[in-house]
């Protein structure tokens, strides 16, 4: 069976190319990503010798690249999961979003409507999604494979529209697609733009802490290793068509977490407890801002019989410990461009 992970030197995707390609060696593996700012090849040095390995370099907006690559490779399967993913950066180039998310999930969808076509058995498009689609929750309630779209920031709409393609190629092809809607993931291998490992960096290097509003805003965290099994369990057994929400049953408030980040990494570092609170910093609330996120994932526990395999309390001791003990990761994907990033959208609040 040959497998096309397009974004697998991501964050979320280099953990289902590890997981794939070491679990099912009899499985070719091939990754697609444009190596933008948040792709690594470094995310994947463990498998990267391994013969049933392929890396692609190739941008997914490119549909004649697309097109020549599904042609020559003849791939049986697509896990989707490149994307530009970071809310604020949608909020100050929009565009960029509605290219990748959108016009690149349409091309791969022609690629493998094409040669499918004739032999849809066996085939499978799956299409990596996020619960910021459904909008935002109040203090209770939980979002389900049957909530309706409500989509706040241009990185949710460009989701959100990517979803309904892959649906819409389903209903009207016969393309075999099953879409899944993760909350927020955290673990090793994260660009540090996201909370978490943003906050272990600087906690490190006793750099400001830059929170949202009052840091009342809550989502549902799970754990990224949970996640590929997830996908793992959804793409061999889900069936054709259907939608299925992972979640981690974790919901926290934003500054609750943070606090918790800087205790964890105050002792794995030696500094008195309390000493990283004070570089918590208030900053503007970004536009469209959304209160609340959790997901019902009950649906696939009764189905498919995933469930997360680790409390949060055990997967931040490991995920910190991991950003810790590999700085120099850190360091190398927070040089240059990022720095640059990071004092337009923090430094001057």
């Amino acid at each position: 069976m040959k497998i096309l992970i397009t974004g697998g030197a991501g964050f979320i995707g280099s953990h289902v190319v590890r997981r794939f390609v070491t679990k099912y060696p009899d499985y070719q593996i091939y990754n697609l990503d444009k190596l933008t700012y948040a792709g690594n090849l470094e995310n994947l040095k463990d498998v990267d010798k391994l013969p049933n390995y392929h890396f692609v370099l190739g941008d997914i907006t490119d549909d004649t690249f697309i097109k020549q690559l599904f042609e020559k490779e003849q791939f049986d399967g697509v896990i989707h999961l490149a994307a530009e993913s970071h809310v604020d950066r949608s909020i100050t180039h929009p565009n960029e979003f509605v290219m990748t998310n959108v016009v690149g999930t349409v091309n791969l969808l022609n690629a493998a409507k094409s040669i499918w076509k004739d032999h849809p058995e066996r085939k499978r498009f799956y299409h990596v999604s996020t619960d910021e689609v459904y909008g935002t929750l109040g203090e209770t309630g939980f979002f389900t494979e049957e909530t309706a779209y409500d989509p706040h920031s241009p990185y949710s709409a460009s989701k959100a529209s990517s979803d309904h393609f892959v649906r819409a190629y389903h209903d009207t092809y016969g393309v075999p697609v099953i879409i899944s809607n993760c909350s927020n993931n955290y673990g090793p291998f994260q660009f540090p733009e996201k909370l978490i490992p943003l906050f272990i960096n600087n906690i490190r290097h006793n750099k400001p802490l830059p929170v949202y509003g009052k840091g009342v805003n809550v989502r549902d965290w799970l754990f990224v290793e949970d996640h590929a099994a997830a996908i793992d369990l959804i793409y061999h057994q889900g069936p054709d068509g259907e939608t299925y929400n992972i979640g981690g049953h974790n919901e926290w408030k934003n500054i609750d977490l943070i606090k918790v980040l800087c205790k964890v990494t105050d002792k794995k570092l030696g500094r008195p407890e309390g000493t990283s609170e004070k570089l918590i910093t208030y900053v503007t609330d970004r536009a469209g801002h959304d209160l609340r996120y959790a997901i019902d994932s009950s649906k696939l526990q009764k189905e498919l019989g995933w469930k997360p395999s680790l409390q949060f309390e055990e997967g931040i001791e490991k995920t910190v410990d991991w950003y810790l003990n590999n700085q120099g990761w850190l360091d190398n994907v927070t040089s240059g461009n990022y720095q640059k990033y990071y004092e337009e959208m923090y430094g001057n609040r």
